[in-house]
C-alpha cells in the first residue's frame, strides 16, 4: 500500500526557499518513506545508522560531502553532529533551496547544533503517525478549525468499535499496513529500543525498569491534569526526576503537555498542564488492553478518546507545516472545555464526548469563554454522530474522525 503523506505538499514548497530541511519525529513514523518516496533524480540517499558512513561523517565531513554532493538525503544525522557545520558552508556557497534533506529521531540532542550552525538556514518539520485522513487515503489540506459549514466535516460514518481499534492499533504506518500483525512485538520491542537508543543516552538514564514504570504512568493518566506527586510514587521516584524525564519525554516527542489559557483578566483559572500522549497506540500497551473492545469499556475509554482527538488536531497543524495556538480551559469551580484554538484573535472550543446524540447542553461551558480577553467563534462538539449537526448558533456537534 502507498501512503500519502499530507506533509509531502509542504515539503515540496519549502524546499525552494531553505537549502537546508530536517524531518523530526519519532522512530517508525514514516520519515524516511516520506522522504525518498519524494526523491526527484540526481537526488543521492544516505543512513548514519551505518557505521563506515557515520565515521566518515564524524572523522572527515568533508570527504563524506564529496561522496554524498548534494542535493541528498542524510538520514539519522544526529549522529554526526560534526557535519552541521560543513553543511552551513555548503549552503551558503551554492545558495540554493532543497540541498539537504536531513532526518533525525532524536530532536532533543540536534536543535542545539542546528540553532547554532544553520540558524536561518534550515526549516525544521514534524511527522507525527498517520493521521485518519491519511489512512483512508484523503490526504488532508488543511488545520483544523471548528466551523458552522458542516459540509468540510462530510466522512463516511465510522462505528464505534471500528475507531477504537484504530485507536487501539496506533498511528504507526508499518502497524496499519500490516493490520495491526505482531502488536505487541511491535510495541514491546520498540518501548525497548526507545528507552536503549534515544532516552538512556540522552538523559543518562541507568534504571530502565523505574524508567519504565514511569512511562506507564504517563500513559495511564494521559488526558488528566498533571501530578507528578502521584507519578512520583506510582514509579518509585523523586518528583525533580519525574519533572527531568517529563521533559526528555516532551523533547523526544512521545507526550506534550497541554497548558490553560490564561489571561490576567480572569485569576481563578487553573495553571497546571495537562499530559497527552502522542500515540495512542503506545497508551492502549501500556495500559494492558489486549483487545479494542477492552479498550473501549476500560478506564481509559473516555480518555483515551480525547488524547486521539488531540493528537489528530495537532497532526492537522504540524502536517501542513503549522503550529496551533491550542489550550484548554478550566476554572477553580472545575468548569472545564477540553481544547481552545487561538486562531485569527478568536478563540475556538472544543468538546471530546463519547456519545452519538450529543445536545446543546455539551456546548454549555463555551459560554465561559466570554470572561476572556478576546471573541469566541465556532465551537465543536467532537462525538460519535455519523454526521455533523447544528447545535445552536455558534456550535457545531462534529464525528471526531472528520477532524
Amino acid at each position: 500500500m502507498e501512503l500519502q503523506r499530507t506533509l509531502s505538499a509542504v515539503i515540496k514548497k519549502i524546499s525552494k526557499d531553505f537549502p537546508v530541511l530536517l524531518l523530526t519525529g519519532m522512530r517508525q513514523t514514516g520519515k524516511t518513506y516520506l522522504l525518498k518516496s519524494m526523491m526527484e533524480p540526481g537526488r543521492k540517499y544516505v543512513t548514519l545508522d551505518s557505521p563506515d558512513d557515520r565515521e566518515l561523517a564524524k572523522a572527515h565531513p568533508d570527504l563524506f560531502l564529496q561522496r554524498y554532493t548534494p542535493p541528498v538525503i542524510i538520514d539519522e544525522v544526529q549522529y554526526a553532529p560534526e557535519l552541521l557545520t560543513y553543511i552551513k558552508i555548503y549552503a551558503d556557497t551554492h545558495g540554493k533551496g532543497g540541498l539537504f534533506w536531513l532526518t533525525g529521531s532524536q530532536k532533543f540532542s540536534l536543535m542545539k547544533g542546528i540553532q547554532e550552525s544553520l540558524a536561518g538556514r534550515i526549516a525544521v518539520l514534524d511527522l507525527l503517525g498517520l493521521s485518519y485522513d491519511e489512512m483512508i487515503l484523503k490526504p488532508q489540506t488543511r488545520p483544523f478549525l471548528p466551523s458552522m459549514n458542516t459540509e468540510k466535516f462530510d466522512v463516511k460514518p465510522l462505528r464505534m468499535l471500528d475507531l477504537y481499534k484504530i485507536i487501539w492499533n496506533g498511528s504507526f504506518p508499518r502497524l496499519f499496513v500490516n493490520r495491526g500483525r505482531n502488536r505487541e512485538i511491535f510495541y514491546r520491542s520498540y518501548l525497548q529500543t526507545y528507552v536503549e537508543r534515544d532516552i538512556r543516552d540522552y538523559q543518562g538514564i541507568t534504571d530502565t525498569i523505574k524508567f519504565h514504570k514511569f512511562i506507564r504512568a504517563c500513559a495511564v493518566r494521559t488526558g488528566n491534569l498533571l501530578n507528578c506527586a502521584d507519578m512520583a510514587r506510582d514509579a518509585d521516584i523523586d518528583t525533580r526526576t519525574i519533572k527531568t524525564w517529563l521533559a526528555a519525554l516532551q523533547r523526544s516527542g512521545l507526550i506534550k503537555l497541554l497548558y490553560p489559557y490564561y489571561t490576567n483578566i480572569t485569576k481563578r483559572l487553573v495553571k497546571t498542564p495537562k499530559l497527552y500522549f502522542m500515540y495512542t497506540g503506545h497508551c492502549s500497551f501500556l495500559g494492558s488492553f489486549d483487545t479494542p473492545a477492552a479498550l473501549e469499556a476500560g478506564y481509559l475509554s473516555g480518555a483515551i478518546l480525547e488524547t486521539w482527538a488531540f493528537a489528530e488536531i495537532i497532526r492537522s497543524y504540524w502536517h501542513n507545516g503549522s503550529d496551533p495556538s491550542i489550550y484548554f480551559y478550566r476554572d477553580a469551580d472545575q468548569r472545564e472545555i477540553d481544547f481552545v484554538i487561538e486562531a485569527n484573535m478568536t478563540l475556538y472550543p472544543i468538546e471530546v464526548k463519547k456519545t452519538s446524540a450529543p445536545t446543546a447542553d455539551h456546548s454549555k461551558n463555551f459560554n465561559l469563554l466570554s470572561k476572556l480577553d478576546k471573541p469566541a467563534g465556532t465551537g465543536a462538539v467532537l462525538c460519535l454522530r455519523p454526521t455533523a449537526l447544528p447545535l445552536g448558533e455558534k456550535a457545531v456537534a462534529l464525528p471526531v474522525w472528520g477532524i
